[in-house]
């Protein structure tokens, strides 16, 4: 806890912050270990190489469905970058 925090002032309350906390670090280390896999899905689809683009976008959609069944996003989020990813995939794979 910080300096700065006030403490809680029943043991519940104490309990409830430190659960609140690990949580809060679990759901950061998933959002940031997603952007990365989203960031790599979009670079291959820049870089117009279809294999290249179906292998991140494939890793990117199976990263997003376990975040969400995490709770680490909403699962309509993922539905949603999903279809998104999916959709740029499907524009790459036609104009080839």
């Amino acid at each position: 806890m910080e300096v700065n925090e006030v403490l809680p002032k029943s043991k519940s309350a104490l309990k409830a912050v430190k659960r609140a906390e690990k949580r809060r670090m679990r759901n950061k280390a998933i959002r940031s270990a997603l952007r990365t896999y989203l960031k790599r899905a979009l670079l291959a689809l820049e870089e117009k190489e279809p294999e290249k683009a179906k292998e991140a976008v494939r890793i990117a959609c199976a990263r997003l469905d376990k975040a969400a069944g995490k709770g680490g996003i909403p699962k309509n989020e993922a539905a949603r970058r999903k279809s998104k990813l999916m959709k740029k995939l499907q524009e790459l794979l036609t104009a080839n």
